[in-house]
Protein backbone atom coordinates (compact mmCIF):
# COMPACT_ATOMS: atom_id res chain seq x y z
CA UNK A 1 0.00 0.00 0.00
CA UNK A 2 3.30 2.39 1.15
CA UNK A 3 4.79 1.40 -2.67
CA UNK A 4 1.02 2.21 -4.25
CA UNK A 5 0.60 5.56 -2.79
CA UNK A 6 4.40 6.59 -3.15
CA UNK A 7 4.08 5.48 -7.06
CA UNK A 8 0.72 7.45 -6.95
CA UNK A 9 2.34 10.34 -5.53
CA UNK A 10 4.96 10.68 -8.15
CA UNK A 11 2.90 10.37 -10.83
CA UNK A 12 0.89 12.79 -9.90
CA UNK A 13 3.79 15.31 -9.62
CA UNK A 14 4.93 14.18 -13.10
CA UNK A 15 1.40 15.36 -14.63
CA UNK A 16 1.38 18.40 -12.45
CA UNK A 17 4.78 19.70 -13.41
CA UNK A 18 4.42 18.22 -17.21
CA UNK A 19 4.02 21.33 -19.74
CA UNK A 20 0.88 21.84 -21.01
CA UNK A 21 0.31 20.81 -24.63
CA UNK A 22 -1.10 22.70 -27.49
CA UNK A 23 -2.16 21.70 -30.55
CA UNK A 24 -1.32 24.57 -34.11
CA UNK A 25 -2.77 23.96 -37.24
CA UNK A 26 -2.59 26.51 -39.97
CA UNK A 27 -5.29 26.62 -42.32
CA UNK A 28 -4.42 28.65 -45.08
CA UNK A 29 -6.79 27.98 -47.99
CA UNK A 30 -10.97 28.26 -49.24
CA UNK A 31 -13.03 26.39 -46.54
CA UNK A 32 -14.19 23.23 -48.69
CA UNK A 33 -14.37 19.66 -48.03
CA UNK A 34 -10.49 19.00 -47.56
CA UNK A 35 -9.72 21.47 -45.26
CA UNK A 36 -13.14 20.64 -43.55
CA UNK A 37 -11.92 16.90 -43.02
CA UNK A 38 -8.11 18.77 -41.76
CA UNK A 39 -9.67 20.76 -39.32
CA UNK A 40 -11.63 18.14 -37.88
CA UNK A 41 -9.21 15.26 -37.94
CA UNK A 42 -7.33 17.92 -35.61
CA UNK A 43 -10.03 18.56 -33.47
CA UNK A 44 -10.69 14.79 -33.22
CA UNK A 45 -6.93 13.80 -32.25
CA UNK A 46 -6.89 16.37 -30.02
CA UNK A 47 -9.73 15.32 -27.90
CA UNK A 48 -8.21 12.00 -27.63
CA UNK A 49 -4.69 13.44 -26.79
CA UNK A 50 -6.38 15.50 -24.15
CA UNK A 51 -4.26 18.95 -25.21
CA UNK A 52 -5.24 21.61 -23.03
CA UNK A 53 -6.08 24.00 -26.46
CA UNK A 54 -6.17 23.93 -30.16
CA UNK A 55 -5.10 26.88 -31.98
CA UNK A 56 -6.37 27.73 -35.84
CA UNK A 57 -4.48 30.01 -37.45
CA UNK A 58 -6.84 31.20 -40.08
CA UNK A 59 -6.66 32.84 -43.56
CA UNK A 60 -9.36 32.54 -45.97
CA UNK A 61 -11.38 34.20 -47.92
CA UNK A 62 -14.62 32.36 -47.44
CA UNK A 63 -15.72 28.99 -48.98
CA UNK A 64 -18.69 26.69 -48.73
CA UNK A 65 -21.68 26.76 -46.30
CA UNK A 66 -21.84 22.98 -46.07
CA UNK A 67 -18.24 22.41 -45.22
CA UNK A 68 -18.27 25.08 -42.41
CA UNK A 69 -21.58 23.85 -40.79
CA UNK A 70 -19.74 20.57 -41.15
CA UNK A 71 -16.46 22.19 -39.19
CA UNK A 72 -19.20 24.12 -36.33
CA UNK A 73 -20.26 20.94 -35.54
CA UNK A 74 -17.73 19.52 -34.17
CA UNK A 75 -16.08 22.69 -32.80
CA UNK A 76 -19.06 23.09 -30.62
CA UNK A 77 -18.92 19.40 -29.60
CA UNK A 78 -15.64 19.29 -29.28
CA UNK A 79 -13.99 18.34 -25.80
CA UNK A 80 -10.78 20.70 -26.46
CA UNK A 81 -11.07 24.36 -25.94
CA UNK A 82 -10.90 25.94 -29.77
CA UNK A 83 -9.26 28.96 -30.56
CA UNK A 84 -9.01 31.08 -33.60
CA UNK A 85 -6.59 32.94 -34.37
CA UNK A 86 -6.52 34.99 -37.80
CA UNK A 87 -2.90 36.02 -38.53
CA UNK A 88 -0.32 37.02 -39.25
CA UNK A 89 -0.66 40.85 -40.15
CA UNK A 90 -2.64 41.66 -43.29
CA UNK A 91 -4.81 38.25 -43.42
CA UNK A 92 -8.31 38.17 -43.28
CA UNK A 93 -11.28 35.51 -42.26
CA UNK A 94 -13.56 36.45 -44.91
CA UNK A 95 -17.40 34.84 -45.42
CA UNK A 96 -17.04 31.32 -43.94
CA UNK A 97 -13.90 32.40 -41.68
CA UNK A 98 -16.24 34.54 -39.86
CA UNK A 99 -18.85 32.19 -38.95
CA UNK A 100 -15.57 30.00 -38.12
CA UNK A 101 -14.21 33.03 -35.75
CA UNK A 102 -17.44 33.54 -34.21
CA UNK A 103 -17.56 29.57 -33.42
CA UNK A 104 -14.78 29.50 -31.20
CA UNK A 105 -14.30 29.43 -28.16
CA UNK A 106 -11.79 31.99 -28.23
CA UNK A 107 -11.86 34.37 -31.13
CA UNK A 108 -8.38 36.51 -31.78
CA UNK A 109 -6.73 38.29 -34.51
CA UNK A 110 -3.45 39.90 -35.35
CA UNK A 111 -2.51 43.69 -35.97
CA UNK A 112 -3.63 44.74 -39.06
CA UNK A 113 -6.53 42.07 -39.96
CA UNK A 114 -9.98 41.55 -41.00
CA UNK A 115 -12.89 39.57 -40.64
CA UNK A 116 -17.00 40.32 -42.17
CA UNK A 117 -18.17 40.22 -45.62
CA UNK A 118 -20.03 36.55 -44.88
CA UNK A 119 -23.40 37.27 -47.82
CA UNK A 120 -23.66 34.11 -49.01
CA UNK A 121 -23.42 33.67 -52.82
CA UNK A 122 -25.07 31.06 -55.48
CA UNK A 123 -22.07 28.08 -55.83
CA UNK A 124 -24.49 25.93 -58.34
CA UNK A 125 -23.84 28.00 -61.46
CA UNK A 126 -27.73 28.91 -61.64
CA UNK A 127 -28.55 32.53 -60.62
CA UNK A 128 -30.73 32.67 -57.27
CA UNK A 129 -33.80 35.03 -57.18
CA UNK A 130 -34.83 37.25 -54.33
CA UNK A 131 -36.82 35.24 -53.25
CA UNK A 132 -34.17 31.96 -52.52
CA UNK A 133 -31.35 35.23 -52.30
CA UNK A 134 -32.97 35.83 -49.31
CA UNK A 135 -34.12 32.78 -47.57
CA UNK A 136 -30.65 31.52 -47.85
CA UNK A 137 -29.17 34.98 -46.52
CA UNK A 138 -31.55 34.89 -43.50
CA UNK A 139 -30.68 31.26 -43.00
CA UNK A 140 -26.87 32.42 -42.55
CA UNK A 141 -27.93 35.11 -41.08
CA UNK A 142 -29.99 32.80 -38.38
CA UNK A 143 -27.06 30.65 -37.97
CA UNK A 144 -24.29 33.67 -37.25
CA UNK A 145 -26.61 35.26 -34.49
CA UNK A 146 -27.09 31.68 -32.72
CA UNK A 147 -23.35 31.41 -32.64
CA UNK A 148 -22.86 35.05 -31.61
CA UNK A 149 -25.58 34.99 -28.93
CA UNK A 150 -24.15 31.39 -27.22
CA UNK A 151 -20.40 33.22 -27.70
CA UNK A 152 -21.79 36.01 -25.49
CA UNK A 153 -20.34 38.22 -29.55
CA UNK A 154 -21.99 41.29 -30.90
CA UNK A 155 -25.51 39.88 -32.42
CA UNK A 156 -25.96 42.89 -34.32
CA UNK A 157 -22.68 43.13 -35.92
CA UNK A 158 -22.55 39.18 -36.49
CA UNK A 159 -26.04 39.74 -38.05
CA UNK A 160 -24.70 42.61 -40.37
CA UNK A 161 -21.86 40.80 -41.51
CA UNK A 162 -24.34 38.14 -42.96
CA UNK A 163 -26.81 40.44 -44.68
CA UNK A 164 -24.65 43.39 -45.35
CA UNK A 165 -21.53 42.39 -46.18
CA UNK A 166 -19.82 44.46 -43.09
CA UNK A 167 -16.37 43.96 -42.92
CA UNK A 168 -14.38 44.62 -39.68
CA UNK A 169 -11.08 45.41 -38.12
CA UNK A 170 -9.49 43.87 -35.45
CA UNK A 171 -9.67 47.29 -33.36
CA UNK A 172 -13.53 47.98 -34.61
CA UNK A 173 -14.17 43.72 -33.51
CA UNK A 174 -12.70 44.23 -30.05
CA UNK A 175 -13.91 47.85 -29.01
CA UNK A 176 -17.85 46.85 -30.19
CA UNK A 177 -20.47 46.43 -27.32
CA UNK A 178 -20.05 43.30 -26.49
CA UNK A 179 -16.98 42.86 -28.43
CA UNK A 180 -16.72 40.09 -31.63
CA UNK A 181 -13.47 39.15 -30.40
CA UNK A 182 -11.42 38.02 -27.09
CA UNK A 183 -8.28 39.24 -27.95
CA UNK A 184 -5.46 40.97 -30.29
CA UNK A 185 -2.22 39.19 -30.22
CA UNK A 186 1.03 39.33 -32.79
CA UNK A 187 1.28 35.97 -33.09
CA UNK A 188 0.46 32.12 -31.52
CA UNK A 189 3.36 32.52 -28.49
CA UNK A 190 1.81 36.17 -27.21
CA UNK A 191 -2.01 34.43 -27.79
CA UNK A 192 -1.22 31.55 -25.53
CA UNK A 193 0.99 34.28 -23.34
CA UNK A 194 -2.48 36.02 -22.76
CA UNK A 195 -4.66 32.98 -22.51
CA UNK A 196 -3.10 31.71 -19.60
CA UNK A 197 -5.45 32.06 -16.72
CA UNK A 198 -8.18 33.03 -18.52
CA UNK A 199 -11.73 31.60 -18.15
CA UNK A 200 -13.51 30.30 -21.21
CA UNK A 201 -16.93 29.49 -21.01
CA UNK A 202 -17.46 26.51 -23.35
CA UNK A 203 -21.20 26.70 -26.25
CA UNK A 204 -22.76 24.15 -23.30
CA UNK A 205 -22.40 26.21 -20.80
CA UNK A 206 -19.52 25.06 -18.79
CA UNK A 207 -16.26 26.76 -17.28
CA UNK A 208 -13.20 26.15 -17.98
CA UNK A 209 -9.95 28.37 -17.07
CA UNK A 210 -7.10 28.00 -19.96
CA UNK A 211 -3.68 27.33 -18.29
CA UNK A 212 -1.34 27.91 -21.18
CA UNK A 213 2.44 29.24 -19.57
CA UNK A 214 5.44 27.33 -20.82
CA UNK A 215 3.15 25.46 -23.39
CA UNK A 216 4.76 22.85 -25.71
CA UNK A 217 3.13 23.83 -28.95
CA UNK A 218 2.61 20.76 -31.10
CA UNK A 219 2.67 21.47 -35.00
CA UNK A 220 -0.10 19.96 -37.03
CA UNK A 221 0.11 19.84 -40.52
CA UNK A 222 -2.02 17.94 -43.97
CA UNK A 223 -0.95 14.71 -43.83
CA UNK A 224 0.22 14.19 -48.06
CA UNK A 225 -3.52 13.44 -49.55
CA UNK A 226 -4.86 16.63 -47.72
CA UNK A 227 -2.00 18.77 -49.69
CA UNK A 228 -2.68 17.24 -52.72
CA UNK A 229 -6.56 17.19 -52.73
CA UNK A 230 -5.86 20.78 -50.93
CA UNK A 231 -3.74 21.89 -54.00
CA UNK A 232 -5.82 20.54 -56.90
CA UNK A 233 -9.20 21.75 -55.46
CA UNK A 234 -8.09 25.53 -56.90
CA UNK A 235 -9.65 27.15 -59.70
CA UNK A 236 -6.85 27.71 -61.75
CA UNK A 237 -5.34 24.35 -61.03
CA UNK A 238 -8.97 22.58 -61.83
CA UNK A 239 -9.15 24.72 -64.79
CA UNK A 240 -5.83 23.61 -66.01
CA UNK A 241 -6.02 20.23 -65.07
CA UNK A 242 -9.39 19.91 -67.32
CA UNK A 243 -7.90 21.54 -70.55
CA UNK A 244 -4.78 19.14 -70.36
CA UNK A 245 -6.65 16.18 -69.51
CA UNK A 246 -9.30 16.69 -72.73
CA UNK A 247 -6.16 17.32 -74.90
CA UNK A 248 -4.32 13.97 -73.51
CA UNK A 249 -8.12 12.06 -74.51
CA UNK A 250 -7.84 13.54 -78.05
CA UNK A 251 -4.31 13.02 -78.84
CA UNK A 252 -4.77 8.96 -77.63
CA UNK A 253 -8.00 9.03 -79.83
CA UNK A 254 -5.95 10.62 -82.67
CA UNK A 255 -2.87 7.84 -82.36
CA UNK A 256 -4.44 4.66 -80.70
CA UNK A 257 -2.00 2.63 -78.77
CA UNK A 258 0.29 6.18 -78.13
CA UNK A 259 -0.96 5.04 -74.03
CA UNK A 260 0.74 7.82 -72.01
CA UNK A 261 -1.69 10.46 -73.78
CA UNK A 262 -4.48 8.85 -72.20
CA UNK A 263 -3.54 7.51 -69.40
CA UNK A 264 -1.98 11.15 -68.04
CA UNK A 265 -5.30 12.49 -69.74
CA UNK A 266 -7.45 10.40 -67.58
CA UNK A 267 -5.31 10.83 -64.44
CA UNK A 268 -5.79 14.95 -65.21
CA UNK A 269 -9.48 14.95 -65.86
CA UNK A 270 -9.86 12.65 -62.91
CA UNK A 271 -8.65 15.53 -60.92
CA UNK A 272 -10.34 17.66 -62.27
CA UNK A 273 -13.79 16.89 -61.71
CA UNK A 274 -12.83 16.37 -58.24
CA UNK A 275 -11.93 20.09 -58.14
CA UNK A 276 -15.14 20.90 -59.38
CA UNK A 277 -16.90 18.53 -57.19
CA UNK A 278 -15.39 21.09 -54.10
CA UNK A 279 -15.47 24.47 -55.80
CA UNK A 280 -18.70 26.34 -56.25
CA UNK A 281 -18.74 25.49 -60.30
CA UNK A 282 -20.87 27.27 -63.14
CA UNK A 283 -22.29 24.14 -65.07
CA UNK A 284 -22.77 26.49 -67.97
CA UNK A 285 -18.63 27.62 -68.12
CA UNK A 286 -17.71 24.27 -68.10
CA UNK A 287 -19.99 23.02 -70.74
CA UNK A 288 -18.85 26.05 -72.68
CA UNK A 289 -15.20 24.64 -71.43
CA UNK A 290 -15.94 21.16 -73.40
CA UNK A 291 -17.63 22.62 -76.45
CA UNK A 292 -14.31 24.73 -77.45
CA UNK A 293 -11.99 22.36 -77.00
CA UNK A 294 -14.17 19.72 -79.12
CA UNK A 295 -14.27 22.55 -81.86
CA UNK A 296 -10.80 23.02 -81.59
CA UNK A 297 -9.99 19.28 -82.52
CA UNK A 298 -12.55 18.73 -84.78
CA UNK A 299 -10.89 21.21 -87.09
CA UNK A 300 -8.17 18.29 -87.54
CA UNK A 301 -11.35 16.10 -88.72
CA UNK A 302 -12.74 19.35 -90.78
CA UNK A 303 -11.76 21.70 -93.51
CA UNK A 304 -13.60 24.79 -91.83
CA UNK A 305 -10.99 27.47 -93.25
CA UNK A 306 -11.01 28.57 -89.16
CA UNK A 307 -14.23 28.86 -88.32
CA UNK A 308 -14.48 25.98 -86.09
CA UNK A 309 -11.20 27.27 -84.56
CA UNK A 310 -12.65 30.45 -83.82
CA UNK A 311 -15.62 29.40 -82.49
CA UNK A 312 -13.43 26.81 -80.16
CA UNK A 313 -11.19 29.52 -78.90
CA UNK A 314 -14.46 31.93 -78.02
CA UNK A 315 -15.76 29.58 -76.45
CA UNK A 316 -12.96 27.93 -74.29
CA UNK A 317 -12.52 31.89 -73.21
CA UNK A 318 -15.91 32.72 -72.13
CA UNK A 319 -16.65 29.45 -70.44
CA UNK A 320 -13.14 30.23 -68.69
CA UNK A 321 -14.00 33.12 -67.63
CA UNK A 322 -17.18 32.19 -65.58
CA UNK A 323 -16.58 28.74 -64.62
CA UNK A 324 -16.40 29.40 -61.26
CA UNK A 325 -19.69 31.25 -59.93
CA UNK A 326 -18.49 33.30 -56.99
CA UNK A 327 -17.68 37.01 -56.31
CA UNK A 328 -13.99 36.04 -54.54
CA UNK A 329 -11.11 36.22 -56.46
CA UNK A 330 -9.89 33.40 -54.89
CA UNK A 331 -12.29 31.80 -56.48
CA UNK A 332 -12.24 32.81 -59.75
CA UNK A 333 -9.75 31.25 -62.76
CA UNK A 334 -7.03 33.87 -63.43
CA UNK A 335 -7.13 35.72 -66.60
CA UNK A 336 -3.22 35.68 -66.96
CA UNK A 337 -3.41 31.52 -66.60
CA UNK A 338 -6.83 31.23 -69.11
CA UNK A 339 -5.21 33.35 -71.96
CA UNK A 340 -1.66 31.47 -72.00
CA UNK A 341 -3.79 28.16 -72.01
CA UNK A 342 -6.43 29.07 -74.94
CA UNK A 343 -3.66 30.47 -77.08
CA UNK A 344 -1.32 27.18 -76.28
CA UNK A 345 -4.24 24.59 -77.06
CA UNK A 346 -5.29 26.89 -80.04
CA UNK A 347 -1.94 26.44 -81.70
CA UNK A 348 -1.49 22.46 -81.34
CA UNK A 349 -4.55 22.56 -83.03
CA UNK A 350 -4.02 24.61 -85.71
CA UNK A 351 -0.35 23.33 -86.02
CA UNK A 352 -1.90 19.57 -86.11
CA UNK A 353 -4.57 20.98 -88.52
CA UNK A 354 -1.93 22.08 -90.75
CA UNK A 355 -0.38 18.72 -90.52
CA UNK A 356 -3.95 17.32 -91.57
CA UNK A 357 -4.15 19.24 -94.55
CA UNK A 358 -0.12 18.25 -95.61
CA UNK A 359 -1.01 15.21 -95.18
CA UNK A 360 -4.06 15.41 -97.57
CA UNK A 361 -2.13 16.86 -100.33
CA UNK A 362 1.04 14.58 -100.22
CA UNK A 363 0.44 11.65 -103.44
CA UNK A 364 -0.19 8.15 -102.55
CA UNK A 365 2.72 6.18 -102.28
CA UNK A 366 1.29 2.25 -102.47
CA UNK A 367 -1.60 0.93 -104.44
CA UNK A 368 -3.32 1.84 -107.98
CA UNK A 369 -3.00 5.69 -107.12
CA UNK A 370 0.27 5.95 -106.89
CA UNK A 371 0.55 4.51 -110.16
CA UNK A 372 -1.37 6.96 -111.69
CA UNK A 373 0.92 9.70 -113.78
CA UNK A 374 4.25 7.92 -112.91
CA UNK A 375 6.09 8.55 -116.00
CA UNK A 376 8.09 5.71 -117.88
CA UNK A 377 9.65 4.16 -121.24
CA UNK A 378 8.74 1.83 -124.03
CA UNK A 379 10.47 -0.75 -124.48
CA UNK A 380 8.83 -2.15 -127.48
CA UNK A 381 6.23 -0.08 -130.03
CA UNK A 382 2.84 -0.19 -129.03
CA UNK A 383 -0.11 0.11 -131.39
CA UNK A 384 -3.67 1.73 -131.40
CA UNK A 385 -5.55 -0.80 -128.86
CA UNK A 386 -2.58 -3.24 -129.21
CA UNK A 387 0.06 -4.38 -125.89
CA UNK A 388 3.12 -3.80 -125.33
CA UNK A 389 5.94 -3.20 -122.49
CA UNK A 390 6.78 -0.20 -121.19
CA UNK A 391 9.62 0.13 -117.57
CA UNK A 392 8.31 2.65 -114.96
CA UNK A 393 8.43 2.96 -111.29
CA UNK A 394 11.26 -0.07 -111.50
CA UNK A 395 9.74 -2.36 -112.82
CA UNK A 396 8.98 -3.91 -116.43
CA UNK A 397 4.36 -3.69 -117.28
CA UNK A 398 2.50 -4.89 -120.18
CA UNK A 399 0.78 -1.90 -121.08
CA UNK A 400 -2.13 -0.87 -123.69
CA UNK A 401 -2.11 2.50 -125.25
CA UNK A 402 -5.09 4.19 -127.46
CA UNK A 403 -2.70 5.80 -129.82
CA UNK A 404 0.50 4.65 -131.70
CA UNK A 405 3.47 5.02 -129.63
CA UNK A 406 7.02 4.68 -130.45
CA UNK A 407 10.07 1.99 -128.86
CA UNK A 408 12.11 4.09 -126.88
CA UNK A 409 9.05 7.13 -126.34
CA UNK A 410 8.26 8.60 -123.35
CA UNK A 411 5.25 7.67 -121.67
CA UNK A 412 2.66 8.37 -119.23
CA UNK A 413 0.57 5.82 -116.94
CA UNK A 414 -3.10 6.84 -117.00
CA UNK A 415 -4.66 3.85 -115.29
CA UNK A 416 -3.86 0.44 -114.23
CA UNK A 417 -6.77 -2.44 -114.51
CA UNK A 418 -4.79 -5.47 -112.64
CA UNK A 419 -1.29 -5.95 -113.60
CA UNK A 420 -1.94 -3.99 -117.50
CA UNK A 421 -1.12 -0.57 -117.58
CA UNK A 422 -2.79 2.09 -119.94
CA UNK A 423 -0.44 4.92 -121.19
CA UNK A 424 -0.20 7.83 -123.30
CA UNK A 425 2.56 9.61 -124.89
CA UNK A 426 4.10 12.25 -122.97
Amino acid sequence: MAVAALGLATASSRDTTSPPVVYAADVDSIIHAVSAAYMIETMDRADRAGVTLVVFTLRTPGGLVDSTRDIVTHMLAAKTPIAIFIGPSGARAASAGFLLTIAADVAAMAPGTHIGAAHPVAGNGEPMDQTLAKKVAEDVAAFARTLANRRHRNVKLAEQAVTDSRAFTEEEALTASPPLIDLVAVDVPELLRKLDGRPVTRFDGTAVVLRTAGARVVPIEMNWRQRLLSAVAHPNVAFMLLSLGTLGLTIELWSPGAVLPGVAGGLCLLLAFFALQILPVNYAGLLLILFGLSLLMLEVKIASYGLLTAGGLTSLLFGSMILTDSSLPELQVSLRLVLPIVLGVAGIAVFLARLAVASQRQRPVTGVARMIGEVGLALTAIERGGTGRVATHGEIWTAIATEPIADGSSVCVTSMDGLTLTVRKV
